[in-house]
């Protein structure tokens, strides 16, 4: 029985860790001619992915990314205890729709662009508490979806801020196990929500860089550790403007991260060639940049310790238009690969 231990006010250890024994991602064209077009194994070059709606073709982003974990894990869809499943829609529409035929039983998330790491935490819960044998966690994120609901529809061609960032059309899936050859999960550490006023939908790094250092500083104060105790620290999705205060927060308190930190949105584009302004975001960036390249590097060795950290804004539309400012949330997993 792995035994989950709470350790200094935030963070979990994780006795006999739970394992990753499978993983999938799918993206679209546009994140396929980024710089790691060639670590995504599925690529859809429609973003309607074949279907009659963008929204249809985010679910079915979620399954043929959820399927390749299974195909990875040797299990099958009746071998899965629980699926935490989740995305930026709401109601989480793309997620029900997506799992609602492999009869797995179903719970849904929303921790906005920070779902994939929520999932990873609540799955290494009941995989670690005896809850469950094997889990699994699957989220996307559709540009198309999201600017429909977030902001402007496509047809009326809004220009975009400077800070603002592309919503990355993807998803990513793990299978959590409590045996098997894979990557551990360690330790986690969930976020505390955090909200420093901003209230700009097109400035979300802005908005989600304190939740992020607050975290990290939890962390490394929970577990006496500081950035060279690790290969790197992954943010989901800050970008630019979020990266640039994000360091500057951490330095503020004594860590400097600038040689450890890397941003999913940040790598998942290529800002000088593709039209994306400060970077990607959404539950599909870290979530498929996650499954695509990290859970890779660390299962060949390129990577052996690393901190990820997604990153949520959890507005909605709603709460935008009444003129609130943006509530913000990280959660952060200590990935290895013994």
């Amino acid at each position: 029985m792995i035994m989950i231990r709470r350790i200094g006010s935030y963070t979990v250890c994780f006795g006999e860790s739970p394992v990753i024994v499978g993983y999938g991602a799918a993206v679209g064209k546009r994140e396929a001619e980024g710089p790691l077009g060639k670590e995504f194994e599925k690529v859809f070059y429609d973003s309607r992915a074949g279907q009659k709606t963008w929204e249809k073709a985010e679910a079915r982003f979620q399954q043929e990314a959820f399927m390749s974990a299974m195909e990875k894990a040797g299990v099958r869809s009746e071998d899965i205890d629980y699926i935490f499943a989740g995305d930026l829609l709401n109601q989480i529409i793309s997620s029900s729709y997506s799992m609602r035929s492999f009869g797995i039983p179903y719970l849904g998330q929303y921790g906005a662009c920070s779902t994939i790491a929520q999932g990873l935490i609540m799955a290494a819960f009941a995989v670690g508490g005896g809850a469950a044998r094997t889990a699994g966690v699957v989220t996307s994120s559709h540009f198309c979806t999201a600017e429909r609901q977030y902001r402007y529809p496509l047809e009326y061609g809004g220009v975009r801020p400077q800070t603002s960032q592309w919503t990355v059309t993807g998803a990513g899936s793990a299978i959590i196990s409590q045996s098997g050859t894979g990557v551990k999960i360690r330790h986690a550490t969930v976020g505390r929500i955090t909200d420093m006023g901003v209230t700009d939908l097109n400035n979300m790094g802005a908005a989600m860089a304190p939740a992020a250092a607050g975290t990290l500083k939890e962390y490394f104060r929970d577990t006496g550790t500081d950035g060279n105790d690790y290969d790197a620290v992954f943010t989901g999705d800050l970008g630019q403007v979020g990266t640039d205060i994000f360091l500057e927060l951490m330095s503020d308190e004594g860590y400097d991260l600038k040689r450890k930190h890397m941003d999913c949105g940040l790598m998942i584009y290529d800002r000088s060639t593709q039209d994306v302004h400060a970077g990607g975001s959404g539950c599909g960036c870290g979530a498929s940049v996650l499954c695509g390249k990290l859970l890779p590097d660390l299962l060949s060795g390129k990577l052996h310790n690393i901190l990820f950290m997604a990153t949520g804004a959890l507005m909605s539309p709603t709460s935008s238009q009444q003129g609130e400012s943006i509530p913000s949330i990280a959660h952060l997993v200590n990935l290895t690969s013994d």
